[in-house]
C-alpha cells in the first residue's frame, strides 16, 4: 500500500506541478520562466499576427497586455524634401573633392538635411489590466511562450485552485484572444479596464458591454495626426456574472471568460487615412466573438505553423534545456547549451511571423512591439542597415511570403522617393536616404553626419532582387523591374567623375555613422567603399534582369559602361579592407558600424574563392573592430563570420548577443524575453542572428551551395531541414556527426544544375555517381559577377586565408525532384 501511495504522490506532484508539465514537454520551442514580468516590459513575453501586437507580462494579480497596432504611427501623410539641396550640391561636392568634408557636412545640415519633419513615431495603444484581486498568495507559478504553437501561456494556484491563462493574437481573425479558467467552477473573478498614454483618448463601455478606447496619434514635428484609432474588448463569460462601472467590466463568479481584443485605425494606405476605423474594429470583433475560444485556437495554430513547421532544427540536448529561460541566458557563455541555440533561431523565425505578415506593414525597429510614446529612433524603419536586417531570414529560412510587407514598402518609396530624386539632387528615377516612417517619407533627416547617405533606395531594391534569385519568378521579376530600373536611373544621373581618379563616384555619400580623424570626424565623402559596392549591386542586378526579360538593352549595355568606372575596392596600409576612398581608417577604431563589408555579406562580391585579397582583408577589418558591439551589430557579424568561414568566431559572437544585457559595458546583449537589446530593444539583433545561424550552415551566394561553411566546434552533430538556397533549392532533410556530413536531401523546385560544395565526400542512394565540378556553374541563378582588380598598398601584410578543403560536386536536377546522398 505504501508503494502504491508513492505512485500516486508521484503522479499527483507531475499532473498538477505546472513548471514540471509545462517545462519539461517539448522543451525546445518555448521559451519560460518561474516569475512575472513585474513592471519591465522587457521580461513580458511578445504575441502578434502582423498587425496587432501584445506583450503579455504574465503578472498575477496585475495582468497587463500591452497592445500595439500596425498602423498607429503620429502624424500623417507628408513629404520631408529639402528643395534647397539642387542649388548647393556643386558647392558641396566640389568641397569634399577637395578634401573640406567638414565644411561640406556644415553646408549640407543647411541645404539638404530637412527642415520639416524628421520622421513620425510609431505608438502604443495602450494597455488591457486585469485585476484579479485577491490572488496575492499564489504558489506553483509558471509561464511561458511556446513558439511552436504562437500562444503565451500563464498558470498558478491560489487556495488549491490553478488558475490558467492563454493569450494569442489570431491570424486569421485578427484580433488578441485571452482565454481564462480556473478547475474549481465559479471561482474566476476579475476587472478588465484599458490605460493609455495618449492624450487626446476617450475610454468608455457601450451599451452592449464592450470596452473602448478611442483616439488620435500624437502630432509630431510640424505634422498634425491624421490618424484616429478605435480599440474594443468584448468578453463572453461561461458562468458567472459580467457587469460594468463607468470605464471598467467587472466578471463575477465565472467558470471561464474569454477576452477579444480588436483595433483599427483609419490609415488606407500612406497617402490615404479615409478609413472607418470604428466600422473595422467592430467588424473583426463580431466576426470572432461569435466563435468559441477552441475556434479561434485550431485555426490560428494551423495558419502559424504554416510557416513555422517550414523548418526544423536540432542541435542536441543538455540539462541547461531543463532551466527557466532567464537563467539559460545567465549560463549560456559558459556552460554547453545548444537548445538555447536552436531556441533563439526559432524565436527569430516566430518574431518575423508574428510581425510581418501579407497585406500588412514591415517590421519596424522593434518589429510590431512597443510601448513607449516616443519610442527611440521613433520605432521607423533605419534603411542604412535595421530595416534590411530584419528580412535577412526571409527567404533562406524559408519565409519568403513575410518578405511581401517590406517589398511593399520598397514599391511606395519608389514613388515618394522619385519627387525627392528630382527635386534634391535633379535627377531620374529614385532614391531614399537613410531612415523612413509609414508616410514613405524619403528627405534627409538627423544631420549631415547621419542623413547625408543617399543609398536607400539602392540596398532596399536589392532585396526583390534577392527574392528572384531564391523563387525564379519571372512574372514577379517583370513586375518589379521597373522599380529595380528606377534605382539604377538614379545612379545613372547622380554618379560625378572624380577630378583625381576619374572613377565615377557618389558624390556626396558616407560610410553610415563613422567617420575618420582624417576628415575632421565628418562622416561625407565621395567615392565611399560602401556606396561603391551598393551602386555595382544596383547596375548589376538591373542589368541581369533586362537580360532575363529580354528588354532595355540599350539601358542596360549604358548600365555596363557606368559599371565598368567605379571605383575598385582597395586594401590599405594595415592589411584592411578600405572604409573610405583614401587610406586614412584607424586599426583601432571599433565602431558598430563596419559597413563597407556589405560586400562581404548582404553582397557576394567579396569571395574566398574569386577574391582572396579581398576575403584576407575582410577578416582583417573584422579582427580590429573587435567582437562586442551593440546587439544589432553583433548580429550582422554573425554573419560576416559565417562567410569568412570561421564557424569557431562566429559562434563567440553569438555567446557574446547572447549574454544578459549588463554583462559588457561594450556593448548590447540580450533581455531575458530574448528580445535583443541595442541598447535599448531592437529587433534587428534578433533577426541578423537567425540569418547569421543559417549562413553557418549553409550558404549559397557564392557559385554553389555550400553545406556546413562555418560550423562550430560545439555543434559536432546535429540536423536542420527546410532552408532554402538560390535557385530554387530546398535543403529538406541535412545531417552531420563529427563534423561531417552524414544524410542530404534536397529538392529542386526550378530544376537546373545543383552544385554543391561540401565538406566531405557524399553517394547518391540511386547508386549514380556523384560528378565532380569544374569551370563556371551553368545555373544561371549562381552567375558570378567579376568585381574591378583590387588595389592594394605597397604597405599591406594579407593574412593567409586557411580555409577547411572543401568538395564541389554537380548534380543535374529536374524541378518538383527530389536528390538524397549519403555520407561515405
Amino acid at each position: 500500500m505504501f508503494a502504491i501511495y508513492i505512485r500516486r504522490s508521484v503522479l499527483f506532484f507531475l499532473l498538477t506541478c505546472p513548471a514540471f508539465v509545462y517545462g519539461q514537454n517539448n522543451r525546445v520551442q518555448k521559451l519560460w520562466y518561474n516569475q512575472p514580468s513585474g513592471k519591465t516590459w522587457e521580461n513580458a513575453l511578445p504575441v502578434g499576427n502582423g498587425r496587432l501586437g501584445g506583450m503579455v507580462y504574465g503578472n498575477v494579480v496585475d495582468e497587463i497586455v500591452q497592445l500595439n497596432e500596425h498602423t498607429l504611427w503620429s502624424g500623417g501623410p507628408n513629404r520631408n524634401d529639402n528643395p534647397d539641396a539642387l542649388a548647393a550640391l556643386p558647392e558641396i561636392r566640389q568641397l569634399i573633392f577637395d578634401g573640406k568634408q567638414k565644411e561640406a557636412e556644415k553646408l549640407a545640415n543647411k541645404a539638404i538635411i530637412t527642415k520639416k519633419s524628421h520622421g513620425q513615431m510609431f505608438q502604443p495603444l495602450g494597455e488591457l489590466r486585469l485585476n484579479f484581486s485577491g490572488h496575492d498568495n499564489f504558489t506553483n507559478y509558471y509561464r511561458e511562450l511556446d513558439i511552436e504553437r504562437a500562444l503565451a501561456k500563464t498558470t498558478y494556484q491560489v487556495n488549491g485552485i490553478t488558475y490558467t491563462r492563454e493569450v494569442l493574437a489570431s491570424f486569421p481573425d485578427r484580433v488578441i484572444v485571452i482565454r481564462l479558467t480556473a478547475d474549481k467552477p465559479g471561482s474566476l473573478s476579475f476587472d478588465a479596464s484599458f490605460a493609455s498614454q495618449h492624450t487626446r483618448k476617450e475610454v468608455k463601455i457601450t451599451s452592449a458591454k464592450d470596452l473602448t478606447i478611442s483616439g488620435n496619434s500624437s502630432d509630431h514635428e510640424g505634422v498634425k495626426s491624421a490618424v484616429r484609432f478605435k480599440g474594443i474588448a468584448r468578453i463572453k463569460t461561461e458562468g458567472g456574472i459580467l457587469s460594468a462601472s463607468d470605464t471598467s467590466l467587472n466578471v463575477k463568479g465565472a467558470n471561464a471568460a474569454t477576452i477579444y481584443i480588436s483595433i483599427a485605425t483609419n490609415f488606407k494606405n500612406y497617402n490615404d487615412v479615409s478609413g472607418d476605423e470604428n466600422a473595422l474594429a467592430l467588424s473583426y470583433l463580431n466576426k470572432a466573438s461569435a466563435k468559441p475560444y477552441s475556434a479561434i485556437l485550431n485555426p490560428h495554430i494551423a495558419a502559424y505553423q504554416k510557416y513555422f513547421n517550414r523548418v526544423k532544427f536540432d542541435l542536441g540536448k543538455t540539462d541547461q534545456g531543463k532551466l527557466p529561460t532567464d537563467e539559460r541566458l545567465k549560463n549560456f557563455r559558459n556552460v554547453n547549451d545548444p537548445e538555447l541555440v536552436t531556441l533563439y533561431y526559432q524565436y527569430g523565425r516566430y518574431l518575423l511571423i508574428s510581425s510581418s505578415q501579407p497585406g500588412g506593414q514591415p517590421a519596424n525597429l522593434q518589429g510590431i512591439w512597443n510601448n513607449k510614446m516616443r519610442p527611440p529612433w521613433d520605432s521607423k524603419y533605419t534603411i542604412n542597415i535595421n530595416a534590411q536586417m530584419n528580412y535577412w531570414p526571409a527567404e533562406r529560412a524559408n519565409l519568403s511570403e513575410l518578405h511581401e510587407p517590406f517589398f511593399k514598402m520598397v514599391e511606395e518609396l519608389a514613388h515618394t522617393g522619385k519627387g525627392t530624386a528630382r527635386t534634391m539632387y535633379g535627377a531620374r528615377g529614385w532614391m531614399a536616404h537613410h531612415n523612413t516612417d509609414i508616410w514613405r517619407a524619403t528627405g534627409a533627416i538627423d544631420g549631415a553626419f547621419w542623413g547625408m547617405w543617399i543609398a536607400g533606395g539602392g540596398w532596399t531594391s536589392q532585396h526583390l532582387w534577392h527574392r528572384y534569385l531564391y523563387q525564379g519568378d519571372k512574372a514577379y521579376l517583370a513586375k518589379v523591374y521597373p522599380i529595380l530600373k528606377g534605382a539604377a536611373t538614379f545612379y545613372a544621373d547622380f554618379l560625378i567623375e572624380h577630378p583625381k581618379y576619374k572613377w565615377l563616384v557618389v558624390n556626396p555619400g558616407s560610410s553610415p555613422e563613422n567617420a575618420p580623424a582624417a576628415h575632421e570626424g565628418s562622416s561625407l565623402d565621395a567615392g565611399t567603399t560602401m556606396d561603391n559596392q551598393i551602386a555595382f549591386d544596383v547596375l548589376t542586378s538591373t542589368i541581369r534582369a533586362a537580360e532575363i526579360l529580354k528588354r532595355d538593352a540599350a539601358f542596360a549595355d549604358t548600365l555596363r559602361q557606368i559599371r565598368k568606372r567605379l571605383p575598385p575596392m582597395h586594401i590599405g596600409q594595415h592589411g584592411q579592407l578600405q572604409e573610405w576612398l583614401d587610406d586614412v581608417d584607424d586599426p583601432n577604431d571599433h565602431h558598430r558600424h563596419v559597413s563597407h563589408l556589405y560586400g562581404l555579406f548582404p553582397s557576394d562580391q567579396i569571395s574566398a574563392y574569386r577574391t582572396p585579397e579581398l576575403f584576407s582583408a575582410a577578416r582583417t577589418t573584422l579582427m580590429h573592430r573587435g567582437d562586442v558591439s551593440t546587439g544589432w551589430s553583433m548580429g550582422w557579424k554573425v554573419n560576416w563570420w559565417a562567410r569568412l568561414q570561421d564557424g569557431n568566431h562566429a559562434f563567440t559572437l553569438i555567446k557574446n548577443q547572447l549574454s544578459p544585457l549588463g554583462t559588457s559595458k561594450e556593448g548590447g546583449g540580450t533581455y531575458n524575453n530574448l528580445f535583443d537589446a541595442h541598447p535599448p530593444f531592437q529587433i534587428d539583433g534578433n533577426f541578423g542572428c537567425t540569418s547569421g545561424i543559417t549562413e553557418m550552415l549553409m550558404q549559397s551566394a557564392d557559385g554553389a551551395v555550400h553545406l556546413l561553411p562555418a560550423l562550430p566546434d560545439v555543434w559536432p552533430a546535429g540536423s536542420i531541414g527546410g532552408l532554402l538556397a538560390q535557385g530554387g533549392f530546398e535543403v529538406v532533410n541535412m545531417k552531420w556527426s563529427e563534423g561531417k556530413l552524414t544524410t542530404l536531401e534536397v529538392k529542386s523546385r526550378l530544376g537546373g544544375n545543383l552544385r554543391l560544395r561540401l565538406p566531405n565526400a557524399l553517394k547518391s542512394v540511386n547508386g549514380k555517381p556523384m560528378q565532380k565540378a569544374s569551370g563556371e556553374n551553368l545555373n544561371e541563378f549562381y552567375r558570378s559577377v567579376e568585381v574591378a582588380d583590387v588595389v592594394v598598398s605597397p604597405k599591406a601584410k594579407l593574412t593567409e586565408t586557411n580555409l577547411k578543403p572543401t568538395l564541389l560536386y554537380d548534380v543535374p536536377t529536374q524541378a518538383g525532384k527530389s536528390y538524397v546522398f549519403a555520407g561515405q
